[in-house]
């Protein structure tokens, strides 16, 4: 059975000087609110100065059909390191025609032909912090740099690095506010959304891919692995850098 909300006008508040003391206290302040609670809060806050990102997971399907009916016209981006998967390009574009997604493509302005001209071949076996840096860290903080708050689908139970991630938070790196609204969620109420709403997903995922990125950093894993064990198989590596800095600062 499909769910909808009615989406409703938001009334800015009052514009407030954010620090990272009064961004944890509104986080304590949410702990326990619902997605739907905390994603009205960000907007009413801070739109229209407040995107959300998504790497088009299971997570993101869920805020994104969220958001397009709380606040249809919030801006959606997604890093483009040209080396998605032909499925992720695929869901991009059927997330368009479903929920009416305005999405905002973010890329490093450096070809890969340039990128190996530059560091070598094949930088993402070689040094893949170093091509997440590249193709998805700095053209990720260019883009934030124009915007007072975030949305991300992150949650807690899905790395070590992930387990003290509040609902809402300061993330350093950026300078900004940022929103976790499924931080509390776990893997199954998330599956539930999508199946309970019919929505479209990333086929890898019914093939042994749990958490999908770059094709050239990720592998399908083993029933009762890590989830993201997939990801930069092999290595101790388990994140992009994306969301690293405001986690060392709880």
């Amino acid at each position: 059975m499909m769910t909808t909300l009615q989406p409703q006008p938001f009334q800015t508040v009052e514009t407030l000087e954010w620090t990272p003391d009064s961004v944890k206290q509104a986080g304590r302040d949410l702990e326990g609110s619902s997605p739907e609670t905390i994603l009205r809060w960000g907007f009413e806050n801070f739109a229209p100065s407040i995107v959300m990102a998504t790497g088009f997971g299971p997570e993101g399907i869920v805020l994104m059909h969220l958001v397009s009916q709380i606040r249809p016209e919030t801006i959606v981006f997604y890093l483009d390191t040209e080396l998605l998967f032909a499925h992720t390009y695929e869901l991009r574009d059927e997330l368009v025609k479903r929920l009416g997604i305005r999405f905002e493509r973010v890329h490093s302005g450096i070809s890969l032909p340039e990128q190996a001209l530059r560091h070598g071949d094949s930088l993402w076996n070689r040094d893949p912090d170093t091509c997440c840096q590249i193709r998805k860290v700095i053209p990720q903080r260019k883009f934030l740099a124009n915007y007072q708050a975030w949305i991300t689908g992150i949650r807690r139970d899905q790395t070590a690095f992930r387990a003290n991630t509040g609902l809402v938070e300061w993330d350093y790196a950026n300078k900004m506010v940022k929103l976790n609204p499924l931080a509390a969620w776990t893997s199954d109420q998330v599956w539930n959304h999508i199946r309970t709403n019919e929505l479209p997903y990333n086929p890898l995922h019914d093939y042994g891919y749990p958490s999908i990125g770059c094709w050239t950093c990720t592998k399908a894993v083993a029933p009762g692995e890590d989830p993201r064990s997939g990801r930069w198989a092999g290595r101790a590596k388990t994140e992009c850098g994306i969301h690293l800095p405001s986690m060392n600062k709880q």
